[in-house]
């Protein structure tokens, strides 16, 4: 009869030990992806459903309540000869253009508020940052008084100095750029935030060996501050030209549909909004936003590719 040989208890031990190890990280990891699953359902539910669908619908004909029939690349080829769809990307180009004058303005504007042993600094980031969290709504009702041709704050000023009025929101060549201001003014705050928590990284010694080496302040921000603060400013810049290319609110409200120069204003949000919720045309709202994403990777990669030659990292 053959007696059983015993197996040692450390290899048992060990054994026992990477069972445990390995049910161990399986757990963790289970909590992990329970932990992000309703983040996850959340994106999946309200970005991701609606962009495959609306690519989907972009290849439809849709009726005014229900129905879809497959009409192929129909839809794209109206883009394509659509005069009214070529304005909107040109009004939505001009006012992202407009728009990154933000850049320059938030990097000023966050130099002073850097300003060593500045007083009412909290102060100062509450005021700027008021206009960010204003409902546009409000915004665009006030900025349509003080930009009133009869008796606006702007003109009222203008006439003073003996220039004459300006109809800021009726002229085809000056509405793009007079709304384009409002939303420069509405997103300073935010960019200015970004940009001095960037400043606030940059380290003091760096500063210090640029003056001993005998730079001068202006030097030393354009030669320190600006490269190591560049990452910052690319981001700010990403994120302004996207917030440009999708604007509505502003333009809809201040310019309005009942505006004679509405449709010489158009953007491309404006635009699939009137074709989808006014004239219910939904596959070719879909084609038109579809593209409006389409041209927002596409100028983000521009815009990737270019930062490496001013953008430094590390």
């Amino acid at each position: 009869m053959t007696a059983a040989i015993p197996t040692a208890p450390c290899a048992t031990a060990r054994r026992s030990g990477a069972r445990f190890e390995l049910s161990e990280r399986h757990r963790e990891a289970m909590t992990g992806y329970l932990l992000i699953l309703p983040l996850f359902v959340g994106v999946a539910v309200l970005y991701f459903y609606p962009i495959l669908r609306s690519f989907e619908l972009s290849f439809m004909q849709t009726g005014v309540f229900r129905g879809e029939t497959f009409v192929g690349l129909k839809h794209y080829r109206h883009l394509v000869e659509d005069p009214t769809m070529w304005r909107a990307l040109g009004n939505s180009l001009l006012y992202a253009l407009v728009g990154l004058l933000e850049v320059p303005l938030a990097i000023v504007f966050a130099a002073l508020l850097n300003t060593p042993r500045l007083k009412y600094l909290s102060v100062y980031r509450v005021l700027f940052f008021l206009p960010v969290v204003t409902m546009p709504a409000a915004v665009g009702m006030v900025w349509q008084l003080l930009y009133n041709v009869d008796y606006g704050p702007i003109n009222q000023g203008l006439m003073m100095l003996g220039i004459p009025p300006v109809a800021w929101l009726t002229e085809p060549g000056i509405v793009i750029v007079a709304v384009a201001m409002v939303g420069i003014w509405s997103g300073l705050g935010q960019s200015i935030i970004l940009i001095l928590s960037g400043l606030q990284t940059v380290p003091h010694d760096l500063h210090e060996a640029a003056e001993l080496d005998g730079a001068g302040p202006v030097q030393r921000f354009f030669h320190v501050t600006l490269p190591m603060i560049s990452p910052t400013i690319f981001l700010v810049a990403v994120l302004n030209v996207i917030k440009s290319l999708q604007v509505f609110d502003l333009m809809y409200i201040m310019v309005g549909p009942k505006n004679p120069v509405f449709n010489d204003a158009q953007t491309i949000v404006t635009y699939f909004f009137e074709v989808g919720f006014v004239e219910h045309n939904r596959g070719y709202a879909a084609a038109i936003v579809v593209s409006l994403l389409g041209m927002i990777m596409l100028t983000t990669a521009v815009q990737f590719r270019l930062q490496k030659k001013w953008v430094h990292y590390g």
